[in-house]
């Protein structure tokens, strides 16, 4: 059992939604985005985005890997510095890309 956080754009509220299920149903803990405001229109401020970016980083700690929603082999620069902080702390990346053939 493995806890996972998942990483990327929240443009891709599906494929967030298809890999949370996938991963659960083999037996890992899934760390993910609590809504997804490009995906539904939400505005936030820039506080709460600063806010998001902690949360998000302090799943990055509790995780043993993270799994990158790169759709189209889309990485925007949110999710690029969430990749290279995951690297920084020694975690394990995989990539939506390797296992999806969209």
């Amino acid at each position: 059992m493995q806890v996972i956080t998942l990483c990327g754009s929240t443009k891709f509220k599906k494929q967030f939604r298809e890999m949370e299920a996938t991963l659960t149903l083999q037996g890992n803990i899934v760390l993910s985005l609590g809504f997804f405001e490009q995906s539904e229109g939400i505005k936030i401020t820039k506080e709460q985005e600063k806010l998001f970016e902690e949360l998000h980083y302090r799943k990055i700690n509790m995780s043993d890997e993270i799994f990158v929603i790169d759709f189209n082999g889309y990485i925007g620069n949110s999710t690029r510095k969430e990749i290279e902080y995951a690297k920084s702390k020694g975690k394990v990346i995989r990539y939506y890309s390797d296992i999806t053939q969209e």
